[in-house]
């Protein structure tokens, strides 16, 4: 089940909140808690006090991402080199709320936005090396990509079929044939591994920056041990010109992988496309965009 009401956030509000925190939670229960202004998709966040949050599932499918976190992202932090949540608290359901839930130390920053950010070269050199760092842990015992991570750092394959219907909804009105010839580029290029430690959704909504420069990297509900070729979606999504080719430079992938990043990026931005082509002009405009550069730069190296 999923917690529904007419609130706009799954059920979950400032009164669950309090109930819960106050309920496991009694050391903290003073401490007051304010919804985030800027939420996510798969998770509601509210402040707890000045340095910490409380995270809540929006969905049981997202409830995984709590154990996973809870295990892992201590075992990651002391080997990355900025800070990420280490959880402060598991809750567990209670007040009507079904899932477990998360209390994570608070940090400062806002969301990554290119009017934020000192210098774009040298925050995608920050982005990379974060990446690089975090490929490097050890995956030993890491949860292996599935359905835990929504299948990023498995091969794209499971996907197949909704790319190529969204291709086909979208009809005339995108270069069909040509973004299949990326698509079926990305499914050819296999991963041989090893497996390695991958973020799963490196988006400018997970990248905090505080005083211009990069100070966090947040949401690990879809990391995983596997195939890192997700993480290179911000190659596209957020990059542009010269700051995109400093990450490609920085971030040191074989082609193989690139391939299946723009696959990744593709089914993404195909699949929201679809869905909102005639309702949200703006959103419609960016992922025409991606899908764009991604063909352009898939034909490029392909020539």
């Amino acid at each position: 089940m999923s917690v529904q009401n007419a609130d706009g956030r799954g059920g979950i509000d400032v009164a669950l909140v309090k109930r819960l925190v106050a309920a496991q939670f009694p050391q903290w229960s003073d401490l007051p808690i304010t919804p985030v202004k800027v939420e996510g998709w798969d998770n509601r966040t509210y402040h707890l006090g000045d340095e910490m949050s409380a995270r809540l599932p929006s969905a049981k499918w997202y409830e995984p991402a709590v154990e996973k976190e809870q295990r892992w992202l201590p075992v990651l932090a002391p080997h990355l080199p900025l800070p990420v949540p280490v959880p402060l608290g598991k809750g567990v359901p209670g007040e009507g709320y079904p899932y477990h839930w998360t209390i994570n130390r608070w940090f400062h920053g806002e969301t990554a936005a290119h009017g934020r950010i000192r210098d774009v070269n040298e925050f995608a050199v920050t982005v990379a090396d974060f990446l690089i760092a975090l490929r490097g842990v050890d995956p030993t015992g890491g949860p292996q990509a599935g359905a835990h991570s929504f299948h990023r750092g498995a091969p794209p394959v499971f996907y197949d079929d909704e790319t190529r219907r969204a291709v086909a909804r979208l009809g005339e009105r995108i270069p069909g044939d040509r973004a299949l010839a990326v698509w079926d580029a990305a499914l050819a290029a296999h991963f041989a591994g090893p497996p390695v430690w991958f973020h799963g959704d490196v988006a400018w909504g997970n990248l905090l920056v505080e005083n211009g420069v990069l100070s966090a990297v947040i949401d690990f509900g879809t990391s995983g041990v596997g195939d890192p070729a997700s993480d290179l979606a911000i190659t596209w999504t957020f990059f542009t010109g010269e700051s995109r080719e400093t990450f490609r430079r920085a971030i040191s992938v074989d082609e193989g992988t690139w391939a299946r990043g723009r696959g990744w990026t593709l089914w993404k931005a195909l699949i929201v496309l679809a869905d909102q082509i005639d309702t949200d002009p703006d959103g419609a405009a960016e992922n025409r965009r991606i899908i764009d550069d991604v063909i352009a730069e898939h034909e490029l190296v392909s020539r």
